[in-house]
């Protein structure tokens, strides 16, 4: 199948990120290549760094992007490395990063990649890298019950974690879980019909697997605070979030670092020396519009935060 990923937010994201001809940015999810685009149309003599682990989605992204030879650096990284990768091209401080944290369309609609609890005989796999070991069968099959109850209950907020990782422990007893029907099954009978009314039952659990597989919250807030110190002085930083635990992290890092003295008010003077780092554009996150949300459902969860360094 194709490589396909609809841009979520384009018109917000780049509007937010304010972008100059002559600067240099950063896209930490390729993806499709549909942020990418838009920004690289936007350049003169600026350059844009590109970062993915999905091969085909550099593949595609490489072959999209063609005409932007000049201006388009693609990389197969983790967005997490930035500092790696722009010190490798020779980057310093930069003027600006966009990241959009959510799965393509590509992976989850394409079968033999194991994201979607929507088809039956996939294989378990759910690696953005298909080159890492760990994958979801590894963690179906592999993890403690006590491994997977956390996990399924934090990464996931199921109230039946302990439920499903009971089940998946006793299935996995009889014979290995190898696909996501399999699972979807498993995740079903463990949770009472009354509460199967909020979406679908699977959503959660197979959100949280996905999030252990490729290590999504690991070390998110670190790279939050990183971009932040290699921005320019009004460059800007936009976050598109697609779950609670994700845009949680983005907005305690945005006011942290949006916040100046933190002495007790009780004092007549600062003592502290704390300054402000950032100015929060997006006062209140940005979501699709209603057009948008009707047009692609995939874009409800999303959330746009966007910073800009003073």
């Amino acid at each position: 199948m194709e490589f396909h990923h609809i841009p979520i937010m384009l018109k917000e994201c780049i509007e937010g990120l304010n972008i100059k001809p002559d600067g240099i940015y950063f896209d930490g999810t390729l993806g499709g290549g549909g942020h990418s685009e838009e920004i690289l149309k936007r350049l003169d003599t600026g350059k844009l760094i590109a970062t993915d682990l999905d091969d085909e989605a550099l593949g595609y992204a490489k072959k999209r992007l063609r005409a932007y030879s000049d201006n388009f650096i693609p990389v197969k990284s983790n967005f997490k490395d930035f500092d790696k990768v722009l010190t490798s091209k020779g980057y310093g401080e930069i003027d600006g990063f966009l990241l959009d944290l959510g799965v393509s369309s590509y992976q989850l609609d394409n079968r033999d990649r194991g994201f979607s609890y929507l088809a039956e005989d996939t294989p378990l796999d759910m690696r953005m890298d298909e080159s890492q070991e760990l994958s979801a069968k590894t963690v179906v099959n592999e993890y403690t019950e006590g491994n997977l109850r956390y996990l399924i209950s934090m990464y996931g907020e199921e109230r039946f974690a302990a439920n499903i990782a009971r089940e998946i422990v006793a299935r996995r007893q009889i014979k290995p879980i190898e696909t996501t029907g399999e699972l979807v099954k498993i995740i079903v009978d463990s949770i009472p019909k009354k509460f199967q009314h909020d979406g679908h039952p699977a959503k959660r659990t197979f959100q949280a697997i996905r999030i252990e597989v490729n290590g999504e919250l690991d070390g998110l807030k670190d790279c939050i605070y990183g971009m932040v110190k290699r921005l320019k002085k009004g460059g800007r930083l936009a976050v598109i979030t697609f779950h609670s635990l994700e845009d949680r992290i983005v907005k305690q890092c945005f006011k942290d670092l949006e916040t100046a003295c933190v002495c007790d008010k009780r004092l007549p003077m600062c003592v502290c020396g704390r300054k402000q780092i950032i100015e929060t554009i997006t006062k209140k996150p940005l979501v699709a519009s209603e057009k948008e949300a009707r047009e692609n459902p995939r874009s409800k969860p999303a959330k746009l935060r966007i910073a800009e360094k003073l």
